[in-house]
């Protein structure tokens, strides 16, 4: 049985890990963390999340958290990454990151953290999107520049960063492919007198409204035809799903950074 710690455990996505995996026989849910200040602090997670009382309380205390835990999944904000990885280093507890906007400095304390313990850091934890990574990969290739590339993705109105995760790593998917360059060849959104579309170009486009999960549609834009992946989250249990199967994955792990196409076999 899988020891679990959630960090994040009151957001949305927090709160739909620790349903399903309350509902998992794999796991034991035995910590839960959110940041100073939060109301549910000392709030029981059955209660949390709509179940009978477990006796694990939501905490802010890390480490304390994860005395007993084999792994911590992560669905925070990006600024408590830092201590975070202190507290996962010191009781070498296997750690699943969902977070996005993660700034390049922690990314190299991740990268960093992952010769001592086993790390799953993914934008996005689905089956579906990372079988869309995969797609891109492939029509980037095969696909060439007199194709016109664009990437959109749509997101509720309370998500914090743009463009998506998701998107970006669409786009360094598609850079890599097409041999092009983030600085030059990106364009984020238009305005005004763009003049006529330079060739090479990609375009990334972020729009924020309503409720919805998530929406990315890579376009490829050809004379006489227009190729579309497209990839829609109607639920936050496709992501729960995944960080689940990342943290399975991690058992069996002692030491690595890993992402989701290898925990799904994609690679």
């Amino acid at each position: 049985m899988i020891k679990l710690v959630m960090a994040g455990a009151a957001g949305r996505m927090g709160k739909t890990i620790l349903q399903l995996a309350s509902q998992d026989k794999a796991f034991k849910i035995v910590g839960g963390i959110e940041q100073s200040g939060q109301a549910s602090l000392g709030q029981d997670i059955g209660s949390l999340i709509g179940k009978d009382l477990m006796g694990v309380k939501v905490t802010e205390f890390v480490t304390s958290a994860l005395k007993n835990a084999d792994v911590m999944i992560d669905f925070s904000h990006c600024s408590a990454l830092p201590e975070n990885l202190k507290a996962v280093v010191k009781t070498h507890t296997a750690y699943v990151i969902g977070t996005t906007g993660i700034p390049a400095a922690t990314l190299q304390l991740i990268k960093n953290a992952s010769h001592k313990i086993p790390i799953v850091q993914s934008p996005n934890m689905s089956v579906g999107v990372n079988l869309l990574f995969k797609l891109a990969a492939l029509a980037g290739k095969v696909l060439d520049e007199s194709y016109d590339l664009e990437i959109m993705e749509v997101h509720h109105r309370m998500k914090k960063d743009a463009p998506s995760g998701t998107a970006l790593k669409l786009l360094e998917i598609l850079l890599e492919a097409r041999g092009r360059d983030i600085k030059k060849d990106v364009i984020y959104g238009r305005e005004g007198e763009t003049g006529a579309r330079e060739k090479g170009k990609i375009g990334v486009l972020a729009l924020r409204g309503g409720d919805i999960v998530g929406d990315h549609t890579v376009s490829f834009f050809g004379d006489g035809e227009r190729i579309e992946l497209v990839h829609k989250a109607s639920s936050r249990e496709a992501f729960a799903r995944g960080a689940l199967l990342a943290a399975k994955f991690l058992a069996k792990k002692k030491q690595g950074l890993y992402h989701m196409q290898q925990v799904l076999g994609l690679v």
